[in-house]
């Protein structure tokens, strides 16, 4: 089990195939129609050899929002299910109206350039460019906010709101 966007979800896939990985796409294409959406509108990436350890993502637009998910806990067909568990768990909770149109957009809200803006926030905060420990980005972001906060002798405004903003990044993305 392994908790995604604040839902448990069993990690536990049978088979490990490009046929099943397309399958995982289309569950998610599927749940996406279910709110008016079609095949074009999605983009989802799919890996060839689905067994490496690769992000699995999926970006699409609702509303007028650009709405995006990535997982990066195991192999590829994985992080492609737990993709396809949380969509289809989020536009269910929408249908049912136990979530409002809002709600349902701040779980995916992200800007366009997310994978270049984590990358950069991961730079900034000085982890390795594939770092997923929150410990660690966490004690980064302390070391260098202590650093750079403005009320010491050291300390920069700017510097210290860029390192906020990518803490804040990463640990979206992370929790």
């Amino acid at each position: 089990m392994v908790q995604i966007k604040g839902h448990e979800i069993n990690m536990f896939v049978k088979d490990s195939s490009l046929r099943r990985a397309q399958q995982f796409k289309s569950n998610i294409i599927a749940s996406l129609k279910k709110i008016g959406l079609t095949q074009d509108d999605a983009d989802i990436p799919i890996e060839t050899f689905v067994i490496k350890r690769v992000q699995a993502s999926c970006s699409w637009y609702f509303d007028g929002h650009h709405l995006y998910i990535s997982y990066n806990g195991g192999k590829f067909i994985e992080n492609l299910y737990a993709i396809s568990k949380v969509i289809e768990i989020e536009v269910n909770a929408l249908l049912n109206e136990e979530k409002t149109k809002e709600e349902f957009v701040a779980v995916f809200a992200e800007e366009k350039d997310i994978v270049k803006q984590r990358k950069e926030a991961r730079e900034l905060l000085g982890v390795k460019e594939d770092c997923k420990d929150l410990k660690e980005i966490n004690s980064k972001y302390k070391e260098l906010a202590k650093l750079h906060h403005p009320d010491t002798d050291s300390g920069d405004t700017e510097t210290f709101k860029k390192i906020n903003k990518a803490h804040k990044l990463l640990k979206r993305e992370l929790e």
